[in-house]
């Protein structure tokens, strides 16, 4: 049986925490990144129980238990595989403070070329992708992120502590309309806002900033009866923050729930179409966790 990789995109409406449950030194509790990379990833285990409550609330009976399997197995006659797998999702694009344009949103070659990977296994096109030379930030023509000192004849993009020389370029360009579309579709003056402030970094820029942009906010648990912060309840706690662009690879299957035909392309239906609003990872209650989830179908 072969499977059709199918894509989906995340985009963060508000800081996003999928920890890995343990210090990671001076963070109490750090997000899940991957291993070799180090770059910050949502867990496809993450994403499949929030997906299976989605589908379990909006489709009919069923669907929850093709795509995912039974929720609960007593014996071997009960026990079949899930249609769908689901993928991490990596990250695509990094907010990262700008002292031109306020916010820039950052990705490297290293970050796009396996994108592009996912996107021909998927059926799309892709994008060419130019390697910056280093200290320089690749930016589509017209960029909000460049800043001019008094007696500079060049432009430079300002991120964070990190100065880098501007170069327009016609694949940056490329790049932010491409990613623009697939997490505003039919939004054009939020696909402007990305295409505006998009740019392409050197690899060793973005292992950086990957690494320190994150948001640490310091949490507390409040004692009850005197008011005041409980003795040891003091942590630090890492996130991705909102308006970071995440993409994922998912595969269905046909069916193999007892008594049910039915062929990947008709369980695709039962997937969230389109935009759904998700809530992932931890901190439900104090707003965290707000993603939209864009999944496409895909080509034929």
């Amino acid at each position: 049986m072969k499977l059709q990789p199918r894509l989906f995109h995340l985009h963060a409406l508000s800081a996003l925490h999928c920890g890995i449950g343990q210090s990671d030194g001076v963070v109490d509790l750090p997000i899940a990144r991957a291993r070799a990379t180090k770059l910050p990833i949502v867990p496809g285990s993450s994403l499949r129980g929030v997906l299976r409550d989605e589908v379990a609330s909006n489709a009919s009976d069923g669907d929850a238990e093709a795509l995912f399997g039974p929720s609960g197995v007593t014996d071997d006659k009960g026990a079949f595989a899930g249609a769908l797998a689901v993928g991490d999702a990596s990250l695509l694009a990094l907010p990262v403070r700008s002292l031109g344009g306020i916010v820039c949103y950052a990705t490297s070659p290293f970050i796009l070329g396996r994108y592009a990977r996912d996107l021909k296994r998927a059926g799309r096109a892709a994008p060419p992708t130019e390697v910056p030379e280093q200290n320089v930030a690749l930016i589509p023509p017209g960029s909000a992120n460049t800043v001019k000192g008094r007696g500079e004849a060049n432009a430079k993009v300002v991120l964070e502590d990190v100065d880098l020389e501007a170069s327009e370029a016609e694949s940056a360009k490329k790049w932010a309309d491409h990613v623009a579309a697939v997490v505003y579709p039919g939004d054009n003056d939020s696909q402007c806002d990305v295409m505006a402030r998009f740019a392409i970094l050197p690899d060793d820029v973005m292992d950086f900033l990957a690494e320190t942009a994150t948001e640490v906010r310091a949490r507390v648990a409040i004692d009850s009866e005197t008011g005041t912060v409980k003795r040891g309840a003091l942590w630090y706690e890492e996130n991705l923050p909102a308006e970071s662009m995440l993409w994922g690879v998912f595969t269905l299957s046909a069916s193999s729930r007892p008594g049910d035909r039915r062929s990947e392309d008709e369980l695709a239906r039962a997937m969230p179409n389109g935009e759904t609003l998700l809530q992932l990872g931890g901190n439900a209650s104090v707003g965290h966790g707000l993603v939209r989830f864009l999944a496409e179908e895909s080509a034929s």
